[in-house]
């Protein structure tokens, strides 16, 4: 994938948990333009390890000024979120790669419902510019546990059609009230945590919503665990994959080539064949069908662990 080298040149916190990173080109070019739902991938060299992390573009897709993005601090996580809280200063010098889209507005839709959760109302911010752009008609429904936690209230537009919903208030999202009164023609499009896709689904299937309307997006970050290792079956080469890195930044760090785009388990590039398995893999991906899950033939290195004697890689 395409990456350049970019400056910081704006941090700001939107709430205790979440910080808006600003980047542009150190000497003023335009950067590519992009569509809304757009992510782009970090690289942070932290503690000898190269982490890669996908981080929606909330920026206007239509300004090649610079991009930006928002990234909530999981301390607890693998340590990219905190890398960008912690490490990274205005004036700094980081690579990003070329925009890439796998979560667009389908622009055949008679109407557009979007549905974030959380953190997962990055994606909406720039397709909302979008939407706005192109005069189409939409609902935006931002669930969040607390205003301290909804940290981007400030970033949405003042418009009837956005809808915010604080459980802690007593506003509860009501995806049946949402899905049960759309128009014919109408997509919807959900981001956030794995309860919320779910639910929309269910809701969209127990009303009759065909499946080619309903939209989702999930970066699942690697988890950490027990480290492992695997072997290459055509060099017989062995690689540890350590507790807090994933088996692709392993890959990546023996310099065996794998491609890769999301690096979240979305797209489904760096599918992987299994030559032989004893013992059991993680699978955290949203790309490899239950079958497929079950058959222990084909793993996604940049989510997925495993837990046994032997994993060797058609590589």
């Amino acid at each position: 994938m395409t990456s350049r080298m970019l400056r910081v040149s704006a941090i700001e916190k939107l709430s205790p948990l979440v910080t808006r990173f600003r980047f542009e080109d150190p000497e003023g070019a335009v950067l590519p333009l992009f569509s809304g739902g757009a992510h782009v991938v970090v690289e942070m060299p932290d503690a000898g390890v190269l982490r890669r992390n996908a981080y929606s573009l909330i920026s206007d897709p239509l300004d090649g000024s610079g991009y930006e993005i928002a990234v909530r601090r999981e301390d607890g996580g693998r340590g990219g979120s905190k890398f960008m809280h912690t490490q990274v200063a205005e004036g700094d010098l980081m690579r990003i790669s070329a925009p890439v889209n796998l979560f667009s507005l389908d622009l055949r839709a008679k109407k557009h419902v979007l549905i974030g959760g959380g953190i997962g109302i990055t994606p909406f911010l720039a397709q909302l510019k979008q939407l706005a752009r192109l005069q189409m008609p939409f609902e935006l429904h931002y669930a969040a546990r607390s205003r301290a936690e909804a940290a981007a209230l400030a970033l949405l537009p003042a418009s009837p059609q956005v809808h915010v919903h604080i459980s802690e208030e007593g506003n509860r999202m009501d995806l049946g009230a949402v899905l049960g009164n759309q128009p014919l023609g109408t997509h919807v499009y959900t981001c956030g945590p794995e309860g919320l896709i779910e639910a929309v689904a269910e809701t969209g299937a127990r009303l009759g919503w065909p499946k080619s309307a309903l939209h989702s997006e999930v970066f699942m970050a690697p988890p950490p665990g027990a480290p492992f290792e695997v072997t290459l079956a055509k060099s017989g080469r062995k690689i540890t994959v350590e507790p807090h890195q994933s088996l692709l930044e392993a890959l990546e760090a023996a310099e065996v080539e794998v491609e890769w785009m999301c690096r979240g388990g979305a797209c489904g590039r760096c599918e992987t064949g299994v030559k032989s398995c004893h013992g059991t893999i993680e699978h955290h991906d949203h790309w490899l069908s239950d079958e497929e899950h079950a058959s222990q033939e084909k793993i996604m290195p940049c989510v997925s662990r495993f837990k046994g004697e032997t994993l060797v890689l058609d590589l």
